[in-house]
């Protein structure tokens, strides 16, 4: 029987409903997490409480330190893989930073929680269980981060919240899930094939993500040097289009205060590709500077260019990063 270290963020899976304030965090369930009687049956755990916040408080900043205790944790020779409870918020970002950053064969699992202790049907234990199984299966090594909810096993790269409450939240659009927890065992369908390692040595959160619409006039880009961002993820149209205001903006911010500007979908399938070439087109972005991403969402190219302006505010150097795709 393995080891596995249960390292708590915080999230619903440690939360209980007070009657006057609702729902909030809770210092006795988080740090009791790990003495859920069936655990004992497939590992032995060992409890270590990072922090215990709501996700929506996550910063890349907590996020690098993150990386580094789990790193710290996983060098330990007694440690076989390590279980990440987070809340279901942001635990997507968490697992794609974590993702990018960390280049560990240990397994590395994030889980969650949909409803608090005190509903009657919380998934709390179901999801830690399941996780627990998990990084305990020789299966789940160097498959990079993954994300068990459910029982169904995603990859941090591809998976998203899809609902704002039901337990089966967590999808992964366009590709499905990397595996299942059944009763008799972890049972993996495929691998991710599109991960990135960058070493990064810092992260820089001053990165903005502008979702655009019709009609809009790029003010809100306009002002992102005043407030002393240093990058930009605007979420445009279908294959990564935007109007023809915001193109003069995204050329602005890129040629006249050396902003980079990454360009994603709205759109939750496919990529963005420079096809079009009228003002504001895909292709009309890129000959302006703009870099085309390859990632799977808003969020989660923001992500990304944290981490890669932690290494490099060359635009040809982050350009290398974002417009890798897989394809020869």
């Amino acid at each position: 029987m393995g080891k596995i270290a249960i390292i708590t963020t915080g999230g619903t899976i440690a939360m209980e409903h007070d009657p006057l304030l609702g729902v909030i965090p809770s210092e006795e369930r988080n740090k009791n997490l790990n003495e859920i009687p069936e655990l004992k049956k497939i590992a032995e755990t060992e409890l270590i409480e990072f922090t215990n916040i709501p996700s929506p408080h996550m910063t890349p900043k907590i996020m690098y330190d993150l990386s580094k205790f789990v790193k710290n944790i996983l060098s330990r020779d007694d440690v076989d893989g390590v279980v990440i409870t987070h809340g279901t918020d942001t635990l997507e970002e968490t697992a794609y930073f974590l993702d990018l950053v960390l280049n560990e064969k240990k397994p590395i699992v994030l889980t969650a929680a949909m409803r608090n202790w005190n509903e009657p049907s919380t998934d709390g234990p179901a999801n830690l269980i399941s996780s627990v199984r998990v990084a305990s299966s020789k299966k789940a090594y160097n498959k990079g981060i993954l994300v068990c909810l459910n029982d169904e096993i995603h990859s941090a790269r591809e998976v998203t919240k899809t609902y704002t409450s039901n337990v089966a939240t967590f999808d992964s659009p366009g590709y499905g899930p990397l595996g299942i927890v059944d009763e008799d065992a972890i049972i993996f369908y495929r691998e991710s094939l599109l991960r990135m390692h960058i070493d990064a040595r810092d992260v820089e959160d001053k990165v903005a993500l502008i979702k655009t619409y019709t009609g809009d006039d790029g003010s809100i880009l306009s002002v992102l040097p005043e407030l002393g961002f240093k990058g930009v993820v605007v979420e445009g149209f279908g294959r990564g289009n935007v109007p023809p205001k915001v193109a003069d903006k995204i050329e602005w911010l890129v040629k006249e205060n050396n902003i980079p500007v990454v360009v994603v979908s709205r759109c939750f399938k496919g990529r963005v590709l420079g096809v079009y070439g009228y003002h504001g087109g895909g292709a009309d972005l890129k000959n302006k500077g703009a870099i085309l991403g390859n990632e799977v969402s808003g969020q989660k190219a923001r992500i990304k260019l944290t981490v890669a302006l932690g290494v490099t505010n060359d635009m040809e150097e982050l350009r290398k990063y974002f417009e890798f795709n897989g394809v020869d």
